[in-house]
Parts: structure tokens; C-alpha cells; sequence
């Protein structure tokens, strides 16, 4: 068992695996966290744009 014990600390054949998780979530987690800041100001943007386009009579330049 002791033998088993030392071979299994010693392989690290996973911890690549492991490392790539915990990199692609963060990177999900992020992306998700920036398009949420995004979408809210764009959002405000194009409804003042299109509120003010509304608002403007045709030919009237």
C-alpha cells in the first residue's frame, strides 16, 4: 500500500488536466462577468439612439 501511496504522489500526469480546468473556467467566468457589463451599457446606448432617431422628423437634417 505504501508502494502505491508513493507512486500515486508522484504521478502527475493529471495535474496538466487540472490546470486546464481551473485556466478555461476563469476564462469563461470572465468573459461571462464582461459581457454582462457590456450588454447593459450597449443596450442603454441603442435605446437613446433609437429614442432620439424616433424623435426627428424625415428630411429633417
Amino acid at each position: 500500500m505504501e508502494r502505491f501511496f508513493k507512486r500515486f504522489v508522484s504521478e502527475d500526469k493529471g495535474a496538466v488536466t487540472v490546470d486546464w480546468v481551473v485556466l478555461c473556467a476563469g476564462v469563461v467566468g470572465l468573459t461571462a462577468a464582461v459581457y454582462g457589463t457590456l450588454n447593459d451599457g450597449t443596450s442603454n446606448v441603442a435605446s437613446g439612439a433609437g429614442a432620439a432617431l424616433g424623435q426627428m422628423e424625415a428630411g429633417n437634417f
